[in-house]
């Protein structure tokens, strides 16, 4: 892909860390980007993520209160259906219902990159599925399970992300905050070795993104931990 990102990518504001204010929210930042007609259906992708990890928080009960990113709100709490290409029938039947919908997020997301030569959103997607494949074998092999029966996309998992370090971090934390924030310190890690800085492409402004939407997950644990501690 030839276009080049100069004035939104120089004018963004610099990604501060895990558990600082965000500069923007994934709202504004989307309507942002919908700007650069070339590049927002593959930012709209990276966003995406975020709306399922709100739903699988709804349905599972954690949370009330959610805000539809590129999904409606409704759709984010299962009161009205997925798009089509998050909810054709799966081909195999899975023990947690929810990773149907993760499955088919993974392959969209990757085979979206490979139609529009994203190299960033084909590698990603296969560190998030070696990662996320990775952590179900070791809940898994905890409960004394078939971690198989667990597994997604795993034909487009990287091969060379060995998941082995973070998963024992992951395990060993005191708490699940803290195993939480161990596992986006690998995601931020994982970026700063990918990202294509002054490169001015497209996967520039979609690492952005993804760096983006992990600091506005970290505001949302906060508000949720300060609201139950009564702050």
């Amino acid at each position: 892909m030839s276009n080049r990102y100069y004035f939104i990518l120089t004018s963004l504001p610099e990604i501060p860390d895990l558990g600082e204010s965000p500069p923007m929210g994934l709202r504004d930042f989307r309507t942002l980007a919908a700007d650069e007609a070339s590049a927002a259906e593959m930012v709209d992708a990276v966003l995406l993520e975020q709306d399922l990890m709100q739903r699988e928080a709804v349905l599972a009960g954690e949370v009330e209160r959610v805000e539809g990113i590129v999904l409606t709100d409704a759709q984010v709490t299962g009161d009205e259906p997925l798009p089509d290409y998050l909810s054709a029938a799966p081909d195999r039947q899975y023990k947690i219902a929810i990773d149907a919908a993760w499955e088919r997020y993974y392959r969209y997301v990757h085979d979206l990159g490979s139609a529009r030569h994203s190299r960033f959103l084909r590698e990603w997607t296969g560190f998030e599925v070696a990662l996320r494949n990775a952590l179900a074998e070791a809940r898994a092999s905890k409960l004394g399970l078939d971690g198989h029966d667990y597994l997604v996309a795993e034909d487009i998992a990287s091969e060379n992300e060995s998941a082995d370090d973070t998963v024992s971090a992951w395990s060993d934390a005191p708490e699940p905050l803290t195993a939480m924030k161990l596992l986006d310190r690998r995601r931020q890690e994982w970026l700063d070795e990918n990202s294509q800085y002054f490169t001015f492409a497209v996967d520039e402004l979609l690492a952005y993104a993804r760096r983006l939407v992990l600091v506005n997950r970290w505001q949302t644990l906060k508000y949720q931990a300060d609201a139950k501690e009564g702050k």
